[in-house]
């Protein structure tokens, strides 16, 4: 297959970042990546304007470095509790999601985007809880939530039934 070095004007995911030279299927740099202003064509040229996109790409990396540990201190320092409602026993109607988590944290002044919540399922239990918020590759940060009820817990009549009967 015929392959065409390029020089990346701006990042792309799992190719690499601006400044970086690239070799791609040529059909891939004609149809995508040279008409979108992503990429030209590797030349002498070019290899000299390298130089300068590299020194302009790290910069940029270390801005959002900095942006993303900033936020990571702010939400290491929230506190957040879902009030949810509960049945006989503890039991939760509904669950608590990746998104409530993204919209309270928002109520905060914090704008998260629900790729970077690592929480897989959703959390259907009452208590302390434990996701990862993944901010930049390199800065992740451990957030506590607490999950509690919003009426008094009632025991169930049959559990408690079987607790005093099972004590006699």
């Amino acid at each position: 297959m015929a392959h065409s070095e390029l020089l990346l004007l701006k990042p792309v995911d799992n190719l690499g970042s601006e400044g970086d030279q690239v070799t791609v299927r040529v059909g891939y740099a004609r149809n995508y990546l040279l008409p979108r202003g992503i990429a030209v064509p590797l030349t002498r040229a070019n290899r000299k304007q390298m130089e300068a996109l590299r020194a302009r790409a790290e910069k940029r990396k270390q801005d959002e470095l900095a942006v993303a540990q900033a936020l990571a201190e702010k939400i290491g320092k929230l506190s957040i509790a879902f009030a949810v409602q509960t049945g006989p026993g503890g039991k939760m109607f509904g669950s608590v999601t990746a998104q409530d988590l993204i919209n309270r944290i928002g109520e905060e002044g914090i704008a998260i985007d629900k790729k970077q919540v690592n929480l897989y399922t959703p959390v259907k239990s009452l208590g302390k809880h434990t996701t990862k918020i993944k901010l930049h590759p390199e800065v992740t940060v451990e957030f506590e939530f607490e999950v509690v009820s919003e009426n008094p817990i009632e025991e169930d009549a049959e559990a408690a039934e079987e607790a005093t009967g099972a004590k006699s």
